[in-house]
């Protein structure tokens, strides 16, 4: 059984929030099953980005963030890769930031407030390996 444990699919995401409420509620949702990277603004993202290349495999991005919004980090990291999947999070429902954020490079936009089943189903959709049973 532990053995089972250590084998466990485990994969990195980096998750951009500003607000503590808001991080502490992801963690909340997906920690069990996934490990977890904190930036509180876009630069910071930019730079776990880099720091793990190759490692990560999904990003959480808030678009409203200090110093660089999560549509400006988005842009950037686009421009070094493609393929990571940017599940871009506002508590905006307006179809502008929806589209700013699409065209920016995200791969899918969520409302806030975040929900279990919404964050775990669209994490599974682009992470298949990843179970969320006990």
């Amino acid at each position: 059984m532990e053995q089972e444990q250590q084998n466990e699919y485990r994969p990195l995401i980096l998750v951009a929030e500003d607000d503590d409420s808001n991080f502490k509620l992801i963690k909340a949702i997906i920690g069990k099953k996934c490990d977890i990277l904190w930036a509180k603004n876009g630069q910071e993202i930019i730079d776990l980005f880099h720091q793990n290349r190759g490692k990560a495999e999904a990003i959480l991005m808030d678009i409203k963030m200090p110093l660089m919004t999560g549509i400006e980090a988005t842009v950037e990291i686009r421009k070094e890769d493609t393929d990571i999947p940017i599940i871009m999070q506002t508590a905006y429902a307006f179809n502008s930031d929806k589209e700013l954020a699409m065209q920016a490079g995200a791969t899918q936009v969520l409302v806030k407030p975040i929900t279990l089943s919404v964050l775990r189903e669209c994490l599974s959709g682009y992470l298949p390996k990843l179970s969320w049973k006990p």
